[in-house]
């Protein structure tokens, strides 16, 4: 018998939340079974989970398979159909120790997939040895004519900041260098809490009530509802790593209006303005979506423009996917191959960008995070550095200078 195994696709949070899984089968001593940890936020990732499935049944015909995630969770009849899936389990169950229990009854076929909409839990921290994960939130409320993720994991909810910052300290307890906040609608924190509390002023009682934590990160946040106090964090406190990805999906105006998002491209530009004013050092990431429905090469420019324009180095690109059941797919669809061509001008700009920023850090001081062996590891704002001969966990301070796509020490 072989211990289960986790296959994973789409977001950091799912990636941890693997790991969640990961240690409950190991914890239950649960054995052949693989689970499948799918994504819905594109087409092209739920048929990838499916070719996985029978791929995983193909190689490994006595194992039990178990798919889970968000694609799981919108749509789990036509999983449960698959001749090759044992069972499937929703985003609330997945991360419930009681459902990684071992020996299952032998051929069993469970779907178990809670209303997602009615939840009021949240997911685990993941500890690592150099970085502890800390999922503050879960879920979203908002309605992007594109997006099926609410439907996968239900309304915007919080965790307390009191279990946050018990989260916080055993991750330093535990020697954690840096903690990473995430979540899937990190700037809502605050929702379904008894008393109100906004994410910045969650950032600034973990530094301020935290104070022998090294660094504190933040995963992708909306560019629409960055608060006073979270930039006067960016600002007082060098702590907080200067590194912001944002949710910007598109930079013409009419496509953010059909998107249904909560910013214009003038309300971006402003706030990537007073980030840099309050740390002028910030690195700035985005998410892109290329070939969204009636998109015109004019506005499509305007996005592929702001590119450079913003000095955006760390670019997550997606060419549009049709989610059924969302606004967006009944739209006039741009053509597949133009999505395809307008995705990947947009991954070259920001590879230019990218390398850019490596170069403009040639000579300057870095705070490298180290990772993997060999030195390998993080500077603070998120550009990859090598360190050769640091030990994992470390945090190094060289001057450094660049080596292809990453920095080295000079």
């Amino acid at each position: 018998m072989t211990a289960a195994r986790v296959v994973t696709f789409g977001c950091r949070l799912n990636r941890h939340e693997s790991e969640v899984i990961d240690r409950h089968a190991a914890a239950s001593g649960l054995r052949d079974t693989v689970i499948v940890n799918t994504c819905a936020v594109t087409a092209s990732a739920v048929r990838e989970a499916r070719r996985t499935v029978r791929r995983v049944r193909r190689e490994t015909p006595g194992a039990r398979i178990v798919v889970t995630g968000c694609a799981a969770q919108t749509d789990p009849d036509s999983f449960a159909a698959m001749a090759e899936v044992d069972a499937v389990v929703g985003n609330e169950e997945k991360l419930q120790a009681a459902t990684w229990t071992a020996d299952p009854p032998a051929g069993s076929r469970v779907t178990a997939t809670a209303d997602i909409r009615a939840v009021a839990g949240s997911v685990g921290t993941l500890t690592g040895r150099t970085r502890s994960f800390v999922p503050v939130q879960n879920g979203c409320d908002h309605r992007c004519t594109f997006c099926i993720i609410p439907y996968g994991r239900g309304p915007s909810r919080s965790v307390p900041p009191e279990a946050v910052l018990a989260e916080v300290r055993e991750a330093v307890r535990r020697g954690v260098p840096e903690v990473v906040l995430t979540g899937v609608d990190l700037t809502d924190y605050g929702a379904g809490l008894a008393s109100p509390v906004t994410f910045g002023r969650l950032v600034r009682r973990i530094l301020r009530d935290v104070p022998e934590l090294p660094r504190l990160r933040l995963s992708s946040i909306d560019a629409a509802e960055l608060d006073d106090a979270l930039i006067g964090c960016f600002a007082e406190e060098a702590r907080l790593m200067p590194h912001l990805h944002l949710s910007l999906q598109s930079h013409d105006p009419m496509i953010l209006k059909r998107m249904r998002r909560r910013h214009t491209p003038e309300q971006a530009e402003r706030l990537l303005e007073r980030v840099l004013a309050a740390r002028p050092e910030t690195a700035f990431g985005a998410d892109f979506i290329a070939g969204f429905p009636t998109e015109t090469d004019a506005m499509f420019e305007n996005t592929l423009a702001a590119v450079e324009r913003l000095g955006l180095v760390h670019l997550h690109v997606f060419p549009y996917s049709p989610r059924p059941g969302t606004p967006a797919a009944r739209m006039p669809q741009v053509a597949p191959e133009t999505r395809q061509v307008r995705g990947k001008a947009l991954r070259a700009a920001g590879e230019r960008m990218f390398r850019r920023r490596l170069r403009d850090r040639t000579g300057t001081m870095a705070a490298i995070l180290v990772e993997g062996e060999g030195g390998l590891g993080w500077t603070e704002d998120y550009l990859p550095a090598a360190v050769p001969g640091a030990a994992p966990g470390s945090i190094v301070e060289r001057r450094v200078e660049a080596g292809g796509r990453r920095l080295c020490a000079a």
